[in-house]
C-alpha cells in the first residue's frame, strides 16, 4: 500500500472514535482517522455527512462526547491547553471581532499562543494576503473575502502543528484562490498538517495527499486517490468525483444533520 510508511511516523493529530450525537441521533459514528505532519488530508462528503462536526469536535468548540482527539501527542480532554497550542482553525465563514482592527486580530492572536517577536510575522502574512491596505479596518468593515484572508493570517501566524480548515475558499475571487491554493501547500511544506474540507473535489484531487471520505458520519474510506481507485473498484484515471459517487452511493438523498445545538452543520 502507498501508505504503508506513513505507519511508522508519529501522527500530528490523531482522533480516535469519535462519536456526537444531537438530540439521540448519530451526526459522527465512530470515526477514527490520523493526519501526519507534513500532509494534506481531504475530509469530503455529501450533504450532512458530519465533516463540520467533525472538525470543530477536533478544534474543541464542540465539547466531546466520545472518542480521544490528539495534537502533537497532548490530548484535548486531558491536556487541553498545550493541546491547542498546536492547533488554528480556519471556519467556513469567519466572524472576526467587529471592533478590532486587521492588525489588532492578529496581535490578539500572538498573545492567545504566547507569542514573541510576532509583529514581523504579521506584517508579512498582511502583505501575503494582500490586506496589508485594509490593516487598520475594523472586522466590521472587512468584506466576505477579506474576512477569509484575515483567518488564513490569523491561522497561519503561530505556525501550528495542524490546521483545520472547512471551506477555506469560500469568497475568495480567482486571484484570491490561487494565491491561498499556493499559500495551503508551502504551509504543509514547513511541517503543518492540513485538514481540508471542501465541496470543490477539484481542488481535494489537486492539493491533498489523501482523501478520508465520510458518509453519514462514518469514514467509509481513507487512503490516495490510486489506493480508492482499487478499493472502490473504480477505473485507472477516475476522477475524484467519481470515486466520490462510488463511496457514498449516489443514488440516496443524504440526511440532513441536525441542528439543534451551536455547531451542528455539514
Amino acid at each position: 500500500m502507498e501508505t504503508d510508511h506513513l505507519a511508522h511516523r508519529e501522527p500530528a493529530l490523531s482522533v480516535q472514535g469519535l462519536s456526537r450525537r444531537f438530540d439521540g441521533t448519530l451526526a459522527v459514528d465512530d470515526l477514527s482517522f490520523e493526519v501526519f505532519a507534513g500532509e494534506i488530508l481531504g475530509l469530503v462528503g455529501p450533504n450532512g455527512a458530519g465533516k463540520t462536526t467533525t472538525l470543530r469536535s477536533v478544534a474543541g468548540i464542540l465539547p466531546l462526547q466520545q472518542g480521544k482527539v490528539a495534537i502533537g501527542g497532548h490530548d484535548l480532554e486531558t491536556d487541553e491547553v498545550e493541546a491547542k497550542k498546536g492547533l488554528a482553525w480556519v471556519p467556513d465563514n469567519p466572524e472576526p471581532f467587529e471592533s478590532l482592527t486587521v492588525m489588532e486580530h492578529l496581535e490578539f492572536t500572538a498573545k492567545l499562543y504566547r507569542m514573541k517577536d510576532w509583529r514581523p510575522r504579521a506584517e508579512a502574512l498582511i502583505e501575503r494576503f494582500e490586506l496589508t491596505e485594509k490593516s487598520k479596518a475594523m472586522g466590521s468593515e472587512l468584506s466576505r473575502g477579506m474576512r477569509q484572508k484575515l483567518a488564513f493570517c490569523q491561522a497561519w501566524l503561530p505556525r501550528p502543528r495542524v490546521v483545520l480548515m472547512d471551506e477555506p475558499l469560500s469568497g475568495l475571487d480567482p486571484r484570491g484562490i490561487r494565491s491561498a491554493k499556493r499559500a495551503i501547500r508551502e504551509l504543509a511544506a514547513e511541517g503543518t498538517a492540513v485538514v481540508l474540507s471542501s465541496h470543490l473535489l477539484e481542488l481535494i484531487e489537486e492539493l491533498s495527499a489523501r482523501l478520508l471520505i465520510i458518509d453519514r458520519g462514518k469514514r467509509v474510506f481513507m487512503g490516495t486517490l490510486s489506493e480508492a481507485r482499487v478499493h472502490l473498484s473504480a477505473e485507472e484515471g477516475s476522477s475524484l468525483e467519481d470515486i466520490f459517487l462510488a463511496a457514498t452511493g449516489d443514488w440516496r438523498e443524504p440526511a440532513p444533520e441536525p441542528r439543534s445545538e451551536p455547531g451542528a452543520v455539514e
